[in-house]
């Protein structure tokens, strides 16, 4: 049996099960960050810093209390770590024993990485961090070593050892990984036993629709090598087990956990204004945004400048639960000014004076986390809309 959903509920299902709103009051900040990871399943790393840095923002926008060094204790506390989703991300620790599948696959040759195997040289680079502890790619890299130990080929050797499960990020030194051997970084009482294929691929399907509330094959297995095929028979199984719904959105199937779809009978409020990464977990796949919310959506800073419509880096905004607009902006950390260079309305916007409330009182909010003290706008579109954000910025 389906049930049917109305874009409007489908919408609601999907913002409440990613926490963009109503964060728990009175959790200890550092808390709420892990609930956040733990809850979304992984917090994808990025190094643009235009903007505080993607894992930075993401965990922002849904704990207000949010500050970056929360990340690092985290780390260092062996309550998340770094290792790959669907591109390099923090995971919870509790479920590191789901990485295992993919390292095993690595160790085995089963699964291809993109840099090739220099044995030897992973023997040398192990050994090094036997004997001398944590290292970074850098340690390898100096005039006077043996041209083995060149800093690409050493950083290839520590990247392979690290996929397959020999290495671990115990750390970052101004971003750059420090390494070490798994059985130093990992907690004494974590769970390692392989999962089974079975588990492996349930595990996904339900870290996915916690955190999605809806889901297909094709978006559970967003860049996940060799996963659809058996994520499209678990989601088949469990359907007919009772342990997923199915559900339809405007002609569409996807499944549900049946507990996340007591969240439409939960107050959302949805009212508030929200600046989004673009990497964040909600808009990362982006044929999901425009059949969910109708949100065609592209990142152009990897598009040459004359190609670009809205902006280097545009920033997507929730608000009243649809995207209400795009602004590229960037933060001078020189000046300490937020340069809003492009603030563009989409089609369809409502009540401009209540868009440009709402907007302004989180931009106060987005300043100060991108450690600012005063806020320039450049343009917008529509132009005639431009007064209206200066003058509500001003009172």
């Amino acid at each position: 049996m389906t049930e049917n959903l109305t874009l409007q509920q489908a919408q609601k299902l999907v913002l409440a099960s990613q926490g963009i709103f109503n964060p728990r009051k009175n959790v200890p900040a550092i808390e709420q960050t892990l609930l956040t990871i733990e809850k979304l399943g992984y917090i994808q790393i990025d190094t643009i810093s235009t903007v505080q840095r993607a894992h930075h923002h993401v965990l922002w926008s849904r704990n207000p209390k949010y500050q970056n060094a929360q990340i690092d204790k985290l780390v260092a506390e062996r309550k998340i770590f770094e290792y790959w989703s669907h591109a390099a991300s923090y995971l919870p620790m509790k479920d590191y024993r789901f990485s295992l599948f993919r390292k095993n696959a690595l160790l085995k040759g089963e699964e291809k990485h993109w840099f090739k195997k220099d044995l030897q040289l992973m023997d040398l680079v192990l050994n090094r961090i036997k004997n001398e502890g944590p290292l970074m790619a850098k340690d390898f890299g100096s005039e006077k070593q043996t041209k083995a130990w060149g800093s690409k080929p050493a950083k290839q050797a520590l990247e392979n050892l690290f996929m397959q499960g020999e290495l671990m990020i115990t750390s970052r030194k101004n971003f750059h990984k420090v390494y070490d051997l798994t059985e130093n970084v990992l907690p004494n009482d974590i769970y390692i036993r392989l999962p089974s294929k079975k588990e492996y691929h349930r595990f996904l399907i339900n870290n996915y629709l916690k955190a999605n509330g809806i889901g297909q094959a094709s978006e559970i297995s967003y860049l996940l090598k060799n996963t659809k095929t058996h994520i499209a028979a678990e989601l088949k199984e469990m359907h007919s087990s009772g342990e997923l719904t199915k559900v339809t959105v405007n002609g569409i199937d996807y499944f549900a956990l049946p507990k996340s779809l007591a969240l439409l009978d939960k107050p959302l409020n949805c009212k508030q204004l929200k600046i989004l990464s673009p990497f964040d977990n909600l808009l990362i796949q982006r044929k999901r945004m425009l059949n969910l919310f109708d949100f065609d959506y592209q990142i152009e800073c990897y598009l040459p400048e004359t190609k670009r419509k809205y902006g280097y880096f545009s920033l997507p905004i929730l608000w009243n639960g649809s995207f209400a607009a795009r602004m590229d902006c960037k933060a001078d950390r020189k000046t300490s000014i937020l340069n809003i260079h492009h603030l563009a309305l989409e089609e369809g916007l409502g009540d401009r004076d209540a868009f440009a409330l709402a907007l302004c009182k989180e931009l106060e909010a987005f300043k100060e986390f991108n450690n600012c003290m005063e806020i320039r706008l450049h343009k917008t579109s529509p132009s005639d809309v431009k007064p209206l954000i200066k003058k509500t910025l001003l009172t």
